[in-house]
């Protein structure tokens, strides 16, 4: 008897990932090969190319698989991945996986970092994976997105099945498991969620919950929400628009600059506070002399012995004691400092970091301010990260130039999570708050001009620095020098 012929499996074909063009993107090829990307009004020059190249490029419309061109293939090959990797770095791509039973994408991916790429790590049936505990979905208009602000990218869910698919996920689940379920996303897609660290692998046999399984103990103090709106509040982790773009001025009214009285009947205050220049008091005039300066004088920068003064007054450790928790017997010892302004716990988790450009006595570079020993330590940066920091600054100012020293302040977030439950993140941003105070009142009564700064990137810190962003990273930024008196000019 002849055996029983084995029965061949269905073969499954991988969905594609291709590479497309942004819905607000268009590409235009002039008669020399030139390339330009459009979009928002502005033009970015890609390089010239050949013919070949151009007319290949009009596939990044619809989108063009990545697996057909490569840097080690044929000419034509070697320009397509240059053209495709320079929109990838503007952060002008977006990427396609499959096809929905819509018609539409299964799975389309959106970077929010720019140089993020599409990775696919080897995965095994026998790998248990879980969803992280920072990833979420949620409806963005009329699509489902899911992201995570550990993540490069997010998610557009085009096949509903998918969304159910890895809900699953919320508990760990061996691939080979998955497989055998209805609608089972795919290795590919695992694999990319995988990489943007929205899926984890992790080991059972490990236990440990599922914090620590992160793999990342700087993460364990880390609560969802907080770790969301330190990355969706700053640029560097998010492709969102950000800043002051009146996003609401063609639905809403400005609301009053003085919020409407209350009814009743008031109690004037102001003949009982009335009082002339002459009785005032040395802190009440620094509060009404206090201004933001945006331009600063180049011909007589702040010198380095005003900058000690002011890193003096305004952050100096003062003192330092130890404390034992009152948790019983073998309870942790916490050491403490004391500073000028008031920090939440006294925990002082804040720290300076100088983008010096222009210092009587002090070389143009980046430094870090030991409050402690009162000193400047350089740090080794590539210069264009140096000067993509202090443009970042100007841009944000609205300044005719970059500060002469741009402060980043940057937060050491375990000092303070270690601590506080829920409420860590908003603590931090309260301490920024009334530092921003005392730097301000600091530069006034030296005669110096500052300035606030609402927005700072947190993975061009992270470059600088090689420190992870969620370890520690900008919460806020101070620009000072010397103004640049009205009526003056360079």
């Amino acid at each position: 008897m002849r055996a029983p012929r084995k029965k061949r499996g269905r073969e499954v074909r991988l969905p594609t990932i291709s590479a497309r063009l942004n819905g607000q993107v268009a590409l235009e090829a002039d008669t020399d090969g030139a390339i330009t990307a459009s979009f928002d009004g502005l033009a970015v020059e890609l390089g010239r190319f050949s013919a070949a190249a151009a007319d290949r490029a009009h596939d990044l419309l619809t989108g063009l698989a990545l697996d057909s061109f490569s840097s080690d293939g044929n000419a034509v090959d070697k320009e397509i991945d240059l053209l495709v990797r320079r929109l990838a770095r503007r952060g002008l791509l977006e990427y396609r996986l499959g096809g929905a039973s819509n018609g539409g994408d299964q799975v389309c991916i959106e970077p929010q970092v720019p140089d993020y790429w599409p990775q696919t790590p080897k995965l095994r049936d026998t790998d248990t994976i879980v969803l992280s505990r920072f990833a979420y979905l949620r409806r963005r208009g009329n699509e489902m997105v899911m992201e995570s602000p550990r993540a490069g990218a997010l998610f557009r869910i085009g096949d509903p099945k998918i969304a159910t698919a890895l809900a699953v996920l919320a508990a760990p689940q061996k691939i080979g498991r998955l497989r055998k379920q209805d609608g089972f996303p795919g290795v590919m897609l695992l694999a990319l969620l995988v990489d943007c660290q929205i899926l984890l692998k992790v080991d059972p046999a490990k236990g440990g919950g599922l914090r620590p399984n992160e793999g990342d103990d700087n993460l364990v103090l880390w609560d969802f929400h907080d770790l969301l709106f330190h990355t969706h509040s700053t640029e560097g982790r998010q492709a969102n628009p950000l800043g002051g773009l009146y996003p609401h001025a063609d639905v809403i009214a400005p609301p009053p600059a003085v919020r409407p009285r209350w009814p009743g009947k008031k109690i004037d205050l102001r003949r009982l506070s009335a009082a002339s220049v002459e009785t005032i008091s040395p802190v009440a005039k620094l509060l009404r002399a206090r201004h933001s300066t945006r331009d600063f004088d180049d011909r007589q920068p702040i010198t380095l012995a005003e900058l000690a003064q002011f890193l003096d007054g305004a952050a100096r450790v003062q003192s330092k004691w130890k404390s034992r928790l009152e948790f019983g017997e073998g309870s942790p010892v916490v050491a403490y400092t004391s500073r000028p302004y008031p920090a939440a716990g006294s925990s002082y988790e804040l720290e300076f970091y100088l983008a010096v450009a222009n210092c009587a006595g002090l070389e143009r570079g980046f430094y870090h301010y030991d409050a402690d020993q009162h000193a400047l330590v350089p740090i080794a940066t590539r210069p264009n990260e140096f000067e993509a920091l202090l443009r970042g600054a100007e841009f944000a100012m609205d300044a005719a130039g970059a500060p002469q020293i741009l402060i980043t302040i940057a937060a050491r977030f375990g000092r303070i999570s270690w601590k506080y439950s829920s409420i860590a993140y908003a603590l931090i941003l309260k301490d920024v708050g009334v530092l921003m105070q005392t730097l301000y009142l600091m530069a006034t009564d030296l005669g110096l001009g500052g300035c606030a700064i609402g927005t700072g990137n947190i993975d061009l810190f992270a470059r600088m620095t090689g420190i992870d962003f969620h370890v520690e990273g900008p919460v806020g930024q101070f620009a000072i020098g010397r103004g640049l008196k009205p009526g003056a000019s360079e």
